[in-house]
């Protein structure tokens, strides 16, 4: 129990430092340039206070459950002799997860003319042949490099025959799906599958299962782009609450909480399920581990519930009402700088993020620290929020900025180390979370509905630029640490040559 209550307050102090600067900076602009009415500033505040719980519940949570269980369960498809049945685990793994994702609810109900369903299943069926891809090249050793550009080449050809509408929200459907529920135990899983492998590039291949799988829904999506055609493409926006009391307030959240009570519970039903039926069959856990993860299991619930309750009806109203206020001033231009700021902090708060990080650390036993991966996915996403307000304010197609950002970061990848690209590649669906849809989406809605612009094309693309600068800087974290390393042997190298010339008693004798 002493252990517990130690965990809780560590991960309770990493919430805090991940959330605290966000509403800090919200809070200096509604005080300042961009005034909000006091109800959208009560959920705000009740909001954050559910996020830092949800966010302490839920990665401690995933470190006691979901990576433990994904690394389990793919070392043991892994080992499986019968490659059908592997493939076949892999891709109702993918379908069965991606349907359950929340984030995917919402991507649904903003794409114009396609059924609900019809958008779903698509892009479920997506990630579950993009995961059986990815096991493919874990177990064949294929380098990642040339199936992320074979794929994103007819990815962008397909981009060239879809119309506007589609295209930002095919993009982002790469992100959302790719959200809290997926990445810990896709992440996991790939960890699992390469430690049946003994080669030295095992450790290299564990990543590169998000990226992968991150492709299949943006695919999907233009597919159903070429076959459907909206007639309308408007989008309508939620109205501003008005809260009077604390009661009200209260009621408010109570009255959001049983959507989530029940959409994660459908989440992790399947993850469960599969969990239950391995260890029946093969994994037969018993005492302390399996208790662990029960307990794990249900502290992944009650953070997720508390997190999405928090974010979904407490920061969404703020992100809208502060785009629109700063967007309606006189020198709009300061939209730009303020979304980068935001952005900088925003995604310390990614709940996925934690998990990324805490991986890359172990996988590379602290060669690529938390702290570098984190400077890097802050410097990525404040730079892409950056350019969505500009694209908000100038009505640019999305195309001409994910096209050269995708070209140079898959040029980037011939000239960085192999295990930088997939961990670039993979924190593009991890930056791209619940935070960003929730709160810098509606941002951007709010600035785009003050400047008259078109919200389906020109705010919805947010998502997708969080998802596609990661790729650049982390990569460019690659090439640094390349080259150090190369001048690092250099150095040795120069100094073992220089000492070869004197013999042993002329180096006395100095």
């Amino acid at each position: 129990m002493e252990l517990y209550q130690t965990r809780f307050a560590e991960k309770l102090k990493e919430a805090l430092t991940a959330v605290s600067p966000t509403i800090g900076i919200v809070l200096l602009l509604s005080f300042t340039i961009a005034p909000i009415p006091p109800s959208i500033l009560l959920l705000l505040l009740f909001g954050a206070v559910l996020l830092i719980i949800g966010m302490m519940f839920f990665t401690l949570g995933a470190e006691l459950a979901m990576t433990p269980v994904g690394e389990k369960i793919g070392t043991r498809i892994a080992n499986s002799r019968n490659l059908g049945i592997v493939l076949l685990l892999c891709f109702l793994l993918g379908f069965i997860i991606t349907i359950s994702e929340p984030d995917l609810q919402v991507l649904a109900e903003q794409v114009p003319s396609v059924p609900n369903a019809v958008l779903i299943l698509a892009v479920a069926v997506g990630v579950g042949f993009f995961l059986m891809i990815a096991m493919l090249r874990m177990l064949f050793s294929k380098t990642l490099r040339s199936l992320l550009i074979l794929f994103y080449f007819l990815v962008f050809v397909l981009a060239f025959f879809v119309q506007d509408d589609f295209l930002a929200v095919a993009f982002d459907s790469g992100g959302v799906t790719t959200g809290p529920m997926t990445v810990p135990f896709i992440m996991a899983l790939g960890v699992g599958f390469a430690a049946v492998r003994s080669d030295k590039h095992a450790e290299d291949d564990s990543f590169g299962l998000v990226s992968l799988c991150s492709i299949g829904p943006i695919l999907a999506v233009l597919l159903l782009g070429l076959l459907y055609h909206p007639e309308s493409t408007g989008y309508a926006g939620s109205e501003t609450p008005v809260i009077r009391d604390s009661v009200e307030l209260w009621r408010y959240f109570a009255a959001g909480l049983p959507k989530y009570i029940e959409e994660i519970a459908v989440s992790l039903l399947p993850i469960i399920l599969f969990f239950a039926v391995f260890q029946m069959i093969s994994l037969k856990m018993r005492g302390r581990p399996l208790k662990k993860i029960v307990i794990g299991m249900v502290y992944t619930y009650v953070g997720l519930v508390l997190f999405l309750t928090g974010v979904n009806v407490g920061f969404m109203p703020a992100g809208n009402y502060l785009g629109f206020m700063i967007a309606g001033l006189s020198y709009r231009w300061v939209l730009i700088p303020i979304g980068m700021v935001i952005g900088y902090f925003i995604v310390k708060a990614e709940p996925a993020v934690y998990v990324l990080k805490e991986q890359v650390e172990e996988i590379t036993s602290g060669a690529i620290s938390g702290e570098a991966m984190g400077l890097s996915l802050s410097l990525g996403v404040s730079v892409s929020i950056g350019l969505a307000m500009i694209r908000v304010l100038t009505g640019i197609s999305i195309f001409w900025f994910i096209l050269p950002g995708y070209l140079i970061a898959l040029a980037l990848s011939f000239f960085v180390p192999k295990i930088f690209t997939a961990i670039a590649f993979d924190s593009g669906g991890v930056a791209s979370g619940p935070m960003t849809a929730t709160f810098l989406l509606p941002f951007a809605m709010g600035a785009c509905e003050a400047v008259g612009g078109n919200i389906v094309q020109d705010a919805f693309g947010v998502v997708a630029m969080v998802a596609m600068t990661p790729l650049i800087t982390i990569q460019v974290m690659g090439a640094v640490y390349k080259y150090r390393f190369a001048h690092a042997r250099a150095e040795e190298a120069l100094e073992a040559s220089y000492l070869d010339i004197w013999a042993d008693d002329d180096i006395i004798e100095l």
